[in-house]
């Protein structure tokens, strides 16, 4: 993947509002945005409700997935064109879904939201139907690109393990954004040897992603290995998506998965390692 291939414009999409086969899908942090104006014809995905399965603590499985896509009228052969608020936070999030269950054409809005709205582009609040179809995925999870808390465990030292929660969160002094309730997890920390990179670095003022040069270099200053598979994650698996897309699908590393776990999962299980402090920490 690359930037190319993995971003469209924000001119593009304007001029693509109403292209057959284009489907635009806004999935925002504050799920009352989309009410507030949308780009015309785009439906809405709450990862709240959408993305979660009511009773376990996952996210919907292929079936679900399926119908959730079939009601919201998107095809297998559309091109899907997610975008959001919070520098596309929720809108990468939704992107990893597409990508598990190997929808074929899907992109991110470079900027989301926020440079839509800084360039005045057009919102509106109509409603939104398309006719329903029968979406079927083209496979199951795909698993190259998910890790879960043994693949985090094992990694330790070995791995790239990349924190991207704030430095708080990183260093034990917050379990969450300072916004959100300080629950969750049992335990402050981090993952051992982890490296921190807050999510949020990778994005320009407007929104958009950053070079790639200026990318490589925020990461390898964090010291990122480029020759090693990299896991990341945060507390509960979005923000990491967004560091996620970046290293996979624009700057092309090949074995990058997300650790949707995170540290809701980690900082509660018992008898597993934890770092304290500013530094990556021990492996021991």
């Amino acid at each position: 993947m690359s930037r190319e291939s993995a971003l469209v414009t924000a001119d593009w999409a304007e001029q693509n509002i109403e292209t057959p086969g284009v489907v635009f899908v806004e999935v925002d942090e504050d799920t009352t945005a989309y009410d507030g104006g949308h780009i015309p014809g785009a439906v809405r995905i709450n990862w709240k409700t959408d993305l979660q399965d009511p009773v376990r603590r996952d996210f919907v499985n292929k079936q679900q997935f399926e119908a959730l896509l079939s009601a919201k009228g998107i095809g297998n052969d559309d091109k899907v064109v997610l975008y959001g608020g919070n520098n596309n936070w929720f809108a990468a999030y939704a992107y990893w879904y597409f990508k598990l269950y190997g929808h074929g054409d899907v992109k991110l809005l470079d900027g989301g939201r926020k440079k839509w709205e800084l360039d005045a582009r057009p919102l509106n609040k109509d409603e939104v139907d398309r006719p329903a179809t029968n979406y079927v995925a083209v496979h199951d999870q795909d698993l190259s690109i998910r890790a879960f808390r043994d693949d985090a465990v094992k990694a330790i030292g070995v791995q790239n393990l990349v924190d991207v929660r704030s430095p708080d969160e990183f260093a034990g002094r917050l379990l969450a954004p300072a916004h959100l309730p300080q629950e969750q997890a049992q335990r402050p920390g981090h993952i051992p040897t982890a490296i921190s990179v807050p999510w949020s670095k990778a994005a320009n003022e407007d929104g958009t992603f950053k070079s790639d040069d200026d990318l490589r270099s925020i990461y390898g200053a964090a010291g990122l290995d480029d020759s090693k598979a990299t896991i990341a994650y945060c507390r509960i698996g979005e923000r990491s998506s967004h560091t996620w897309f970046v290293l996979k699908e624009i700057l092309g590393h090949s074995d990058v998965r997300n650790y949707d776990g995170s540290w809701t999962e980690y900082g509660s299980l018992v008898g597993v390692p934890v770092a304290l402090g500013d530094e990556p920490g021990s492996a021991n």
